[in-house]
């Protein structure tokens, strides 16, 4: 007899390892008779999402979490001292390209303290978002989290996403028409498929900005705790630079530590929804389809879950959110399965095919065909 953990619902695969499926408790609605497995409730949504819950998947993995953030922290620590032991060298540029590394991992670990997935208690997740986004990498994680929650409740949607409501790239056609004003402008947005990688490298130094604007806004929602906390990482950051490096040095260091942690965290996300799915303003799809047909999954393995900080996942990420990060591989054989019965299209590439994606994607939306001129209309009739 089978060992194996049977399939939650007739035709979908049982993807979730036994220590993750809980046994259910006397009085749950899982028995035979009780309707649960026996026909579909609800929205399609709905329906998956039982499927999941009863998988074990939305259960927190302390365990890991506890690994992971302890492991990010030896890391980051060992970073700055060796910088500090390398002292006043060129060598300290390799250590610039390490710590971009780490501030992106750390990047990672807040966007999943943002999403609550590391704790089931939300001062818990709040603490570990301001300690690794204000004080280990210096963005504001209020700012951010607020940013985030709009573009998961509205991917791709014009008007509404604010990750595709960026000045220096048009992501439609539209956007390309309303924001080529200007030759220069235009010669930008013509070959923005290009520019996209090299204008990541400012991409930190944007996030760091916007961050600051935020606190320090006059109408900041954020607490004191985030203003004291995003300073503190700026003025020892700048401090430990300059005292042990000469300027020049600490020019080179900061331009590619920076530059290389923002250029990590744009590729991590550039291929999760650019050259998806456009949605109007008015568009009406109910929540399943619009998170699957706007994200793209990037094949891979361990070292790919590890690079994307499971990002990797988006379409699992998105339905799922607070899905705790170790378990969304163990979500997508459950998902796929549950789009192909219902023929909801689930896109799944290689990580340089999504990025070649990405890049057309943008030069064609940088080259918007020229509108059609409105139909004259017929004289009136005498």
């Amino acid at each position: 007899m089978s060992s194996a953990t049977p399939a939650p619902w007739p035709g979908l695969p049982a993807a979730a390892p036994p220590h993750l499926v809980p046994a259910p408790a006397p009085d749950a609605d899982t028995g035979p008779g009780s309707g649960s497995q026996d026909l579909p409730r609800g929205s399609d949504y709905a329906q998956l999402s039982r499927l999941i819950r009863q998988a074990g998947l939305m259960h927190r993995r302390p365990g890991y979490y506890s690994w992971k953030i302890t492991a990010t922290a030896l890391l980051l620590a060992a970073g700055w001292a060796a910088f500090i032991l390398v002292g006043d060298s060129w060598w300290t540029v390799a250590v610039a390209v390490f710590l971009g590394v780490i501030f992106a991992q750390m990047g990672f670990l807040g966007h999943d303290a943002g999403h609550k997935q590391i704790s089931g208690s939300r001062r818990a997740n709040y603490l570990l978002g301001v300690l690794h986004g204000n004080l280990g990498i210096g963005l504001s994680y209020g700012w951010w989290v607020d940013k985030h929650n709009r573009h998961h409740a509205h991917p791709n949607t014009e008007g509404a996403d604010p990750d595709i409501n960026i000045p220096a790239i048009a992501f439609s056609a539209d956007q390309a028409r309303r924001r080529g004003r200007g030759r220069l402008r235009r010669l930008m947005l013509r070959y923005q498929g290009f520019l996209f990688f090299p204008l990541l490298l400012l991409e930190a130094f944007q996030l760091h900005t916007a961050s600051f604007k935020a606190v320090i806004g006059r109408a900041s929602k954020h607490g004191p705790a985030e203003i004291v906390l995003l300073a503190t990482h700026m003025i020892a950051y700048l401090a430990i630079v300059l005292l042990v490096l000469s300027p020049v040095k600490a020019v080179v260091f900061i331009a590619t530590q920076q530059g290389l942690f923002g250029l990590y965290l744009g590729c991590s996300f550039a291929p999760n929804h650019k050259g998806m799915a456009m949605l109007s303003a008015g568009d009406r799809s109910d929540f399943l389809r619009r998170q699957v047909l706007t994200s793209r999954n990037v094949r891979g393995n361990w070292l790919t879950d590890l690079a994307l900080g499971g990002l990797n996942y988006q379409i699992e990420h998105h339905l799922f959110p607070s899905m705790p990060r170790p378990n969304l591989r163990h979500s997508k054989a459950i998902v796929a399965a549950f789009c192909r019965q219902r023929d909801v299209p689930y896109t799944e590439t290689s990580l340089m095919r999504s990025y070649v994606l990405a890049v057309r994607h943008l030069h064609e939306a940088g080259r918007p065909a020229p509108r059609p001129p409105a139909p004259t209309p017929a004289p009136a009739r005498p």
